[in-house]
């Protein structure tokens, strides 16, 4: 554990964590990537691309080399199941049957 003095306080700078997904558009002069544990499906080309593509000094990664690798090789999509086909067919659907009145 590292223990801050007063005299050390002006070396502490603000700095704020968000995710890979909300980070996307941004960019930041140092990104810390954590590359540990996890949900395995987390863990995919596109994910690193665009965390790695957020840095425009540094980028430091912690974990896994091993991990870092297999992310690289991932390059399958993941299916996604919203139903958006069918709530999209459903409101089609009831355009067309739109009631009449007598």
């Amino acid at each position: 554990m590292c223990l801050y003095t007063f005299e050390l306080l002006e070396q502490v700078e603000l700095a704020y964590a968000i995710t890979v997904h909300k980070s996307q558009g941004s960019e930041f002069n140092v990104v810390i990537l954590p590359v540990l544990g996890g949900f395995e499906k987390l863990y995919y080309r596109n994910l690193l691309y665009t965390a790695v593509t957020r840095a425009k000094k540094m980028l430091i990664i912690v974990g896994s080399q091993t991990k870092v690798f297999q992310m690289v090789d991932n390059d399958r999509k993941t299916l996604r199941y919203t139903c958006q086909r069918e709530m999209i067919e459903s409101e089609i659907k009831n355009e067309h049957s739109i009631p009449v009145s007598d």
